[in-house]
């Protein structure tokens, strides 16, 4: 799915935009125990709890491609004959109404979670989409549909225990002790199956969501569908650094490093400006020109294209937001931490001054040490460069 298209579906979830008529799902202690199961009717609720049902199923779709986000690529084989894809297209077909498919699908997913002795709510719901005809010139004609989607979005979300509160009583005007009550929390996970690609269904791919992209919840995934999870957004950073360490050695220093990082936050920002709905992925070769651009020798370039094949697979694309962190640019030593915005990076130098190596900040107006104006300009003790060799630290 890409981004329009992925829009395209989170705009229904609306109370008059689209066609669920219930909530389905399950309440289920921390010991993995069904506290009841759900069956509602959405249209007999007030607008306002619609609305917020509604709004704990679309944050499932929220998020970066990519990242929170995942394809679920099932194999031809899985398609054609599988206990896992038979389930999805059981409860997808009968929009919900198979109670013993709606239900063994919540017991796959209990049986999988690790609720750390945490009530969750898992929440269902099916939708089917007249797919409004779109021109050559982008333009929708709503009273003309081209196919219809059916599919059904799964929300996993933790539920806060209640406490006990001071809470203002307009009738007697004073404030009372009142329980708040158990409360349902954005979701920690979910899916959407089918995916919606080429704005039709296609029962090859789910999308998977997880509110956090480090975590990819390898247990939910082996049991919904029986695939191998994908890298989460943590790994794909460390084996890229480790793959840029390992290849460049001694040539991975501060500018190299600084320039790949540029190149790929500009990537993105560029990215971003054109709108483009398709995700922004890196290939093993475009990042080996990255590191050549940065002044990385070629066999070194070669080298480290060799470790991102060992580590990705052979034809790999990265997610540039996953291997980089485009919004904070982060320097550490042993005692000393320096964050700052990404586009002045440039202005960070590395000196060896009296044989010693250093980070060198310019400082100008407007320094301050906790909250206090300071004038850097004539410090005592000022000590003249020794050097300009860079230090590669």
């Amino acid at each position: 799915m890409n981004q329009k298209e992925l829009n395209e579906i989170r705009r229904r979830f609306k109370p008059d935009h689209n066609a669920i008529s219930r909530i389905y799902g399950c309440y289920v202690n921390g010991n993995k125990e069904p506290i009841t199961y759900i069956d509602t009717s959405l249209g007999l609720m007030p607008e306002e709890e619609q609305e917020m049902y509604l709004g704990l199923l679309k944050k499932s779709l929220s998020g970066a491609l990519g990242r929170n986000l995942i394809d679920i690529e099932f194999s031809t084989a899985q398609v054609e004959d599988s206990e896992e894809h038979r389930l999805l297209q059981t409860v997808r077909q009968s929009g919900l109404e198979n109670k013993d498919a709606r239900e063994e699908l919540c017991r796959r997913i209990i049986d999988a979670m690790d609720p750390r002795d945490t009530n969750y709510l898992i929440l269902l719901a099916s939708d089917t989409y007249d797919v409004p005809f779109r021109g050559s010139d982008g333009a929708v004609m709503d009273d003309a549909s081209e196919s219809v989607y059916q599919y059904f979005v799964c929300s996993v979300c933790p539920v806060k225990d209640p406490k006990l509160e001071l809470i203002y009583n307009s009738q007697e005007h004073s404030f009372r002790s009142t329980s708040t009550g158990h409360i349902a929390l954005a979701p920690e996970l979910g899916f959407l199956f089918p995916a919606f690609d080429d704005r039709s269904a296609n029962i090859y791919n789910a999308l998977f969501y997880s509110k956090n992209p480090d975590e990819v919840h390898q247990n939910i995934i082996d049991a919904l569908f029986h695939v191998d999870p994908p890298m989460s957004a943590e790994e794909q950073k460390i084996l890229f650094d480790d793959a840029l360490s390992s290849a460049l050695q001694e040539d991975c220093c501060y500018d190299v490093v600084q320039s790949v990082h540029e190149q790929v936050r500009c990537r993105i920002a560029e990215h971003k400006e054109s709108k483009d709905p398709e995700p922004l992925v890196l290939s093993i070769p475009e990042v080996g020109d990255v590191l050549r651009h940065s002044g990385v020798p070629a066999e070194k370039a070669e080298a480290f294209q060799q470790e991102c094949r060992e580590r990705y697979g052979e034809f790999a694309e990265l997610n540039p937001r996953n291997i980089i962190e485009s919004g904070k640019f982060r320097i550490e030593t042993p005692d000393v931490k320096i964050s700052v915005a990404p586009e002045y990076s440039s202005m960070i130098e590395t000196r060896i001054i009296d044989g010693s190596s250093y980070i060198l900040i310019p400082a100008g107006d407007g320094v301050e040490i906790n909250g206090i104006p300071v004038n850097v300009s004539g410090v005592s003790g000022e000590t003249e460069d020794s050097g300009t060799e860079d230090s590669g630290e």
